[in-house]
């Protein structure tokens, strides 16, 4: 899931910005998560790197763009930084916080959305992890960032990813080794979970993808535990 910050004191800005993201997720079946700032000091306080991309206004009461972003750049060198400015005088001071692009009020969707998705495919590369299994056809290569769970079904393993099921002869002992280190959680006997896409607890199931997955009572507090420090970005 890609988590964006939006620092924005304009509200009716700041809700366009929010409506084009959800737009965006819309036509392209991603999920992003979105937190609002209203201003730059608000997002530097307490930072502590849980986004992926920054979109920064840049005249602020408190606090500018600029000078949030300088602050932001010497904690955090991987965030992609985007500028929302009608001031393009200040934008080309971007290179100073190696911002990768700015946004020019009035916003237009088009030409946000390839923004976004340039800042998207960015962090892609960055991200991509493959792994390859055997499947009825040969092998598969697949993004392990895709997939929401995989479940136990006799001798097979069901990948469940965000756009379709993938069926593999493996075992998911094998796989719950393999998978540890992307963030795969075995929560139950029969099943491993992408931990960086569960929304949350529903008694005990955990939620991901609007599915219900249990999660057995001698695993409950190891998963709690992992599920927290993975919703506070550590």
């Amino acid at each position: 899931m890609i988590h964006i910050a939006v620092v924005e004191d304009e509200k009716l800005f700041a809700e366009q910005i929010l409506d084009f993201i959800r737009k965006y997720e819309k036509n392209h079946n991603r999920q992003i998560k979105v937190t609002v700032y209203t201003d730059g000091e608000d997002i530097v306080e307490d930072y502590n790197g849980e986004y992926d991309i920054i979109l920064m206004d840049i005249q602020m009461k408190f606090m500018d763009g600029m000078t949030a972003a300088e602050k932001i750049r010497s904690l955090d060198d991987e965030v992609i930084i985007m500028f929302i400015t009608n001031m393009i005088q200040y934008a080309v001071r971007g290179y100073e916080v190696d911002a990768m692009d700015y946004v020019v009020k009035p916003v237009e969707y088009f030409s946000f959305s390839q923004k976004l998705d340039k800042a998207i495919g960015r962090i892609r590369k960055k991200k991509e992890v493959y792994i390859t299994i055997p499947t009825e056809n040969g092998v598969k290569k697949l993004d392990v960032s895709r997939v929401f769970y995989i479940e136990s079904q006799g001798h097979n393993a069901i990948f469940f990813t965000d756009r379709d099921e993938i069926t593999s002869r493996a075992s998911l002992k094998e796989l719950e080794v393999t998978m540890k280190d992307q963030g795969f959680f075995r929560c139950a006997k029969g099943f491993l979970v992408n931990m960086k896409l569960v929304d949350g607890m529903a008694g005990s199931d955990c939620m991901i993808n609007g599915k219900r997955i249990p999660v057995s009572r001698t695993k409950k507090k190891e998963f709690m535990d992992c599920l927290i420090r993975y919703m506070n970005g550590e």
